[in-house]
């Protein structure tokens, strides 16, 4: 929940600001409308019916426009925030260098574009509702608190033992979710592996039981069986929940009477706000699992950009490229295979090339030779780990790289038609 109040406030504190205090208004009104229908309840004196109407009347109107107003600022804040994430992961990944990209893996980005994002989004599209549920809770709350503080400490001290309880349950739940998103991304793997290689394995019948068996089979199982002991988790909370309202109730009711004295205002106040409790309490409680997958996401995205941010190249506006270069050459250039972090990883090079304007030159070699990623230094996708590239006495570093790759038209074997 912290994470994802923090992506909001990230986006507009103002808005926030705005939405938290209507959501408090409207809920203070709620809370208001109780305190105003319990006490009409209790004296039932005809002389302030007028008096008591009009109050009523007021009090809705603040409360219904109040909560109105919290709710579409926190949709266009909401819906901003997720067009900003969205934006920001599409330009991170352009600027990170490609071999950290293919390093990360198509399945890890498809899963944060897709799955970790429409999680945020779900998250958000339920929060206007659930801050104005937070609202009314507290207003509640407070309502009690000054009905009769000595009863309300005794129902405080039981609520805290039973949400201390539920935080339990909720943590080990959040575990069982962030299991499921550490799995799915290897789930994806696995369906890129079924749909690009869906004519190999069309071929060959062994492979692709082995393959539906012990690859696919088996994490998705996994999943579905980390799904649904989390999930069943938080349908344990959000039962535990409506006990301890009931609990709380029932003490209220027939326990409390017995030990201290209480007017019938009162009582009638705790059970009508208990009541009211149970509809805010319910949206809480069963909006928990989509906070918590939307928690695990903004980690998982956070993860990504922080990756990818360590990795970025120089991001600056081209020149108009040359329509007519004459000498490319490279100069003692390496290329690590297997990532910078890894010593058993295979060298490319050095390699020393030089081209002219006008020649056609054929990169042979056997299967894993290097031909691809020779071609992919030469065209600048590649960053070399040492020596020099050179375009017509001018050295290709950081700052021009992407002038550099302007230079190159490719068709690649996995090409994109644009």
């Amino acid at each position: 929940m912290k994470n994802l109040i923090s992506f909001l406030l990230r986006s507009s504190w103002g808005m926030v600001a705005i939405a938290a205090i209507t959501g408090f208004i409207s809920g203070s009104s709620s809370a208001a409308l109780i305190a105003l229908i319990s006490s009409a309840v209790s004296h039932n004196v005809s002389s302030s019916i007028t008096s008591t109407a009009w109050s009523f009347i007021g009090l809705s109107f603040v409360a219904v426009t109040t909560s109105i107003l919290s709710q579409v600022v926190l949709i266009r804040l909401s819906q901003n925030a997720v067009f900003q994430l969205r934006m920001h992961l599409a330009r991170q990944i352009l600027a990170s260098e490609l071999s950290h990209l293919e390093h990360l893996g198509t399945p890890r980005l498809l899963a944060t574009l897709t799955d970790d994002v429409q999680a945020v989004t779900t998250a958000v599209h339920v929060l206007p509702f659930l801050c104005i549920d937070l609202a009314i809770v507290i207003g509640c709350l407070t309502y009690l608190v000054w009905l009769y503080w000595k009863v309300s400490l005794m129902v405080f001290g039981f609520l805290i033992v039973g949400v201390g309880s539920c935080q339990l349950l909720l943590n080990k739940g959040r575990q069982l979710l962030t299991f499921v998103r550490e799995e799915q991304d290897l789930l994806y793997s696995h369906f890129r592996t079924l749909t690009e290689g869906i004519k190999e394995l069309k071929l060959h019948y062994k492979r692709r039981q082995i393959f539906l068996s012990e690859d696919l089979q088996s994490t998705a199982d996994l999943f579905r069986r980390h799904n649904v002991r989390g999930l069943t988790l938080f349908a344990a909370v959000s039962s535990w929940g409506h006990f301890l309202l009931f609990f709380a109730m029932g003490l209220v009711l027939f326990v409390l009477p017995k030990l201290i004295v209480l007017n019938p205002q009162t009582l009638s106040g705790y059970i009508l706000t208990f009541a009211y409790l149970m509809l805010p309490m319910d949206g809480i409680v069963n909006n928990i699992p989509n906070l918590t997958r939307a928690s695990v996401a903004l980690q998982k995205i956070e993860s990504l950009g922080l990756s990818l941010a360590s990795r970025a190249e120089a991001s600056t506006v081209p020149p108009p490229f040359k329509s007519s270069w004459q000498h490319l050459e490279f100069k003692n250039v390496t290329y690590p295979y297997g990532g910078e972090q890894e010593d058993t990883g295979f060298i490319l090079g050095p390699i020393n090339l030089s081209f002219q304007l006008g020649e056609l030159v054929f990169i042979v070699g056997g299967n894993g030779s290097g031909k691809s990623t020779l071609a992919k230094i030469i065209i600048g996708l590649y960053i070399p780990e040492n020596g020099e590239i050179w375009l017509d006495g001018q050295r290709i570093n950081q700052e021009n790289r992407e002038w550099f790759r302007q230079h190159f038209s490719v068709v690649f074997s996995d090409f994109y038609l644009f």
